[in-house]
């Protein structure tokens, strides 16, 4: 039911001006020409549209959304603007429909904190993602554990906190995935939500495999 409430949230948000995002990841992901990038809870396209000017024609942006309202906004956009380097598609976030190695570069806002399973959706990213390659990723966190009455209401899901893990829990999860130089770009001061506090956070990382030489 709570995914339900979401998507029809965000569909009815798509043609909105109001900001979603919990953070500007974007804005330190440092995007290079030729790159290939996903935007993971990409919304109206903005970032996206951002990456792509970025990256230039020799590079492409994916972006990936579970809200049809969403994801039809922002093909609207693209089309309107003449960006052919883009792709949108519908997807959950534990199971990232991209083959493994091939991106350079993963963004999200305020949305991974919305999936059931997170380690999977960190495998994935993991997964995804080239040697070397890295995440720019804004978020919530919680300051304890969110109580369990808030854990499937539409209205806490749909406001970005009631799915949020503990900053350490979080943390742990980043290492357990297997990435490495994780950096607190910025970080808020708890605000308060339901009966518990909450902070946004942008972090970053790298997936740096070990390499066995002989």
């Amino acid at each position: 039911m709570a995914l339900i409430e979401i998507n029809n949230r965000y569909s009815k948000l798509a043609e909105d001006t109001c900001c979603l995002s919990c953070g500007g990841a974007v804005n330190y992901s440092k995007a290079a020409n030729g790159e290939i990038c996903l935007d993971l809870g990409s919304g109206r396209g903005t970032d996206v549209l951002r990456l792509a000017e970025e990256v230039g024609k020799t590079g492409f942006v994916y972006g990936v959304d579970i809200s049809q309202g969403m994801l039809d906004k922002a093909n609207r956009t693209a089309e309107k603007m003449g960006v052919t380097n883009v792709k949108f598609i519908r997807s959950e976030l534990e199971e990232i429909p991209l083959d493994s190695e091939t991106v350079d570069l993963v963004i999200s806002n305020c949305t991974i904190n919305h999936a059931k399973n997170k380690d999977q959706v960190w495998n994935e990213i993991f997964r995804i993602l080239k040697n070397n390659g890295r995440f720019v990723v804004s978020d919530i966190y919680s300051s304890e554990p969110v109580p369990e009455q808030y854990r499937n209401d539409p209205v806490a899901v749909s406001e970005c906190w009631a799915g949020s893990v503990t900053r350490q829990e979080y943390l742990d999860t980043l290492e357990n995935s297997g990435f490495k130089n994780i950096q607190i770009i910025e970080e808020s001061a708890p605000y308060p939500k339901g009966k518990i506090e909450v902070s946004s956070f942008t972090i970053s990382g790298f997936k740096i495999k070990s390499c066995c030489c002989c």
